[in-house]
């Protein structure tokens, strides 16, 4: 396998000791430590051609999913969905990028085809 098909983006966390990636074409969500260890891979149909990943600064993991187009969020520890955080019903449509401000409190999403940024308040 070509490792340009493997990793399609990725994040840090805070605390520098855990690296995500997002594999657009396996639809999945590995997490590593620093060493390159593999800690977890998750899988689910909700992870359908995942692309943009943001971590916060709390450590929450937000992932931008192709199809349902939807930002999901994710453990911390990369095992399991905690959240979606917004829907086709929400106005996204193709979501690429994602990410949190925390002096707005909120999260950004820049989207493919349609050329909008949505700004999604969150408390």
């Amino acid at each position: 396998m070509l490792l340009c098909f493997a990793v399609y983006k990725c994040a840090v966390s805070p605390t520098g000791d855990r690296l995500y990636i997002t594999s657009y074409w396996q639809h999945k969500l590995l997490t590593l430590a620093r060493d390159g260890t593999l800690l977890a891979t998750y899988t689910d149909p909700a992870l359908d051609s995942p692309r943009g990943l943001h971590v916060t600064p709390a450590g929450q993991v937000l992932v931008c999913v192709g199809w349902p187009t939807t930002v999901l969020q994710v453990g911390w520890e990369g095992k399991s969905k905690l959240a979606t955080l917004t829907t086709r019903e929400d106005g996204v449509r193709s979501p690429w990028s994602v990410c949190y401000s925390s002096t707005t409190s909120s999260i950004i999403v820049g989207q493919w085809q349609d050329d909008i940024i949505l700004v999604f308040r969150v408390e």
